[in-house]
């Protein structure tokens, strides 16, 4: 797919997104081809969600032209479905910044737009926040878009039957079912079906019915009973009952979410209608791109910078992840009781290769996380060693589930947190920097940050084995081996002394720690003798911790973690009773919400890299406490 750039010339002259109503047809169909060039061609630059924004082009044009946005607010779920959204709303110039420092977030972002009304990078949010804002009775309507399985999620489900309780006004669901939620059921007879039931005679129609049997003797006062009755003998003539007609809620669909006419027309009747509607629309993943349809895995998904040609990635290193992969499949092999669980992310969690050689012992249970954590827990109380994989900034959504349902059992489960730590640019909901502080309050927990890809194998083998909970979390980010499996198991809360100096003691956890060896460098040729302490285990604490705080004029500690409740505050809590926590300095991310952006640059803003930690220490060596 060449490089084209043609939809900037399409939109040169648009005051969007108000002009795409005044847009034919034909139009219409050019700028639907000339965004999904742009997408490919910027993503193959940036990286990014390349499919579910190739498979919403005419949803979101549609949307756009029926709805009157920002005084109609559209709410994405999940919000990486909003690339086109960001295109039309002013910002197809911006688009080559995505995920870049200083430029687009790969979400919706307040700070952005007005046409954003929310960062929805979490899944299954949508629905929540659409019906506080129709309840709140702002003007204009409110659609939520859902898709990507979102609304296999609990919290959707607890939404959606709120919505069909309150019933409120002028709030539009559109399910954008692409493969990954409801089993799509096109054709022309679902169409029309679709078409009936949004049509505004329909409804007057079935109000008719019921004024006039109420007025026939006998059967008057079961009038509104026997119209829904016959209502719903003619609708299963035609097509069986959906999950929404059971909660009552009008409902349309499935519809062609690529006929930009039928959405249009569809939505224009939606927006007619009092009370909540829901719309189904089928859409395609990857939609006008061969590589991506191509794609059996994931069609593409999120990529980095690819061949826009081939769809095929530039030189990709191995990741973490993919050390992970390898490690797990090994230890499946030789632990049967070992299974995995995984909330709608086998492949992105490192469990692909466990899923095709073992899979009945990997469960994918949907974007449901609390779901998934106390699934687990049920597998470890019928005698198996459960392996949660999941994102950091996802397992939050479990919280209550890890304490109350695994941590109070003293279940045996691994929970395997990826994307830990500063992440980089999907945005500032994104970043793994509060799990070891949310983990460690847990009691039991054991909570583990290898220092390197090695590592990582090792602390899994002994978490498996470990007769309690245990977290190992690990960052997003390129490896430079591969080791080799089985690896020898980690000691349970044993730390490892890297480097020995007189001065200061280093207490760095996981990424951190080859920061903490190259700032010891440094600061060795300023006359500052430095131990580094690779802190592996985060909890429980190695009880040599007094001994290094004796020994040196002060502990410095470095987490890519927040530092409320995190390691060093572990640290400080521990040397608290010696009298030696005065001696303790903490260094970790801020106690504010960080920004987006490449994750070295990032981490150096904090302070936290080599040339961070070396500032810190020169700057409390001109100051040293006393010994004692």
């Amino acid at each position: 797919m060449p490089d084209n750039h043609d939809l900037l010339d399409l939109l040169s002259d648009l005051d969007l997104p108000r002009d795409l109503a005044r847009l034919d047809e034909e139009q219409l169909t050019e700028m639907a081809g000339a965004i999904r060039r742009y997408l490919v061609t910027v993503m193959s630059q940036t990286g990014g969600h390349l499919s579910p924004n190739l498979g919403v082009v005419e949803l979101t044009i549609a949307l756009h032209r029926v709805f009157s946005s920002p005084d109609d607010a559209i709410i994405w779920d999940v919000g990486h479905q909003a690339y086109v959204h960001k295109i039309l709303t002013g910002r197809a110039a911006l688009f080559p910044t995505l995920r870049q420092d200083g430029g687009l977030s790969g979400y919706p972002s307040r700070e952005e737009s007005d046409h954003d009304w929310v960062e929805n990078s979490h899944a299954s949010t949508s629905l929540s926040y659409a019906m506080g804002m129709a309840t709140a009775g702002r003007p204009g309507h409110t659609i939520a878009v859902i898709g990507d399985g979102a609304l296999t999620g609990g919290m959707a489900h607890e939404a959606l039957n709120h919505i069909a309780h309150a019933r409120p006004d002028r709030l539009i669901i559109v399910l954008n079912d692409n493969g990954r939620s409801y089993a799509p059921t096109v054709g022309g007879l679902a169409n029309h079906l679709a078409r009936l039931r949004l049509d505004p005679h329909y409804e007057s129609t079935k109000k008719a019915i019921g004024s006039r049997l109420r007025r026939l003797p006998r059967i008057g006062e079961l009038a509104d009973e026997t119209a829904r009755r016959i209502k719903e003998s003619i609708k299963q003539m035609l097509a069986p009952s959906t999950f929404f007609d059971v909660l009552e809620l009008k409902y349309a669909g499935p519809i062609d979410g690529h006929d930009l006419g039928l959405v249009e027309r569809t939505l224009e009747r939606a927006r007619g209608l009092e009370g909540p509607v829901v719309i189904h629309v089928i859409t395609d993943k990857g939609r006008g791109y061969q590589p991506a349809i191509a794609d059996e895995r994931d069609k593409l998904h999120g990529v980095g910078s690819f061949d826009a040609e081939t769809g095929e990635p530039i030189l990709r290193q191995a990741q973490y992840t993919d050390v992970l992969e390898t490690a797990l499949a090994d230890i499946a092999r030789r632990h049967p009781e070992v299974v995995a669980v995984t909330a709608a992310m086998e492949a992105s969690t490192g469990l692909g290769a466990m899923a095709v050689e073992f899979p009945h012992r990997v469960h994918d249970v949907g974007i449901s996380e609390q779901h998934a954590v106390t699934f687990a827990a049920g597998l470890a109380v019928a005698g198996l060693r459960p392996v949660v994989c999941v994102y950091s900034t996802f397992l939050q959504r479990a919280f209550d589930q890890v304490m109350m349902d695994v941590a109070l059992h003293r279940l045996p489960v691994t929970f395997v947190i990826d994307r830990a730590g500063v992440t980089g640019p999907d945005g500032s909901s994104h970043h793994g920097v509060f799990d070891l502080s949310y983990m460690r309050m847990i009691p039991g927990m054991a909570i583990a940050a290898p220092a390197n890809e090695a590592e990582l194998c090792g602390i899994l083998e002994t978490a498996v084995t470990h007769p309690g909970p245990v977290a190992i979390r690990f960052p997003k980010g390129a490896v430079t081996t591969t080791p080799d499996v089985p690896a020898t198991p980690v000691p349970f809360g044993e730390w490892e002394e890297l480097s020995h100096g007189e001065d200061v003691a280093l207490l760095a956890t996981g990424r951190m720690v080859e920061a903490a060896s190259k700032a010891a460098g440094q600061l060795a040729e300023a006359g500052i003798s430095c131990t580094v302490v690779n802190a592996r285990w985060v909890k429980p604490l190695d009880p040599r911790l007094e001994r290094w705080a004796a020994d040196h004029r002060f502990v410095v500690t470095v987490e890519d973690n927040v530092v409320s409740g995190g390691f060093g505050a572990a640290v400080l809590e521990a040397l608290s009773g010696s009298g030696l926590a005065g001696r303790v300095r903490v260094m970790g991310v801020p106690d504010r919400f960080i920004r987006f952006g490449g994750p070295a640059a990032i981490v150096a803003e904090l302070g936290l890299d080599g040339d961070g930690i070396v500032a810190r220490v020169r700057e409390l060596a001109g100051d040293r406490p006393a010994a004692g």
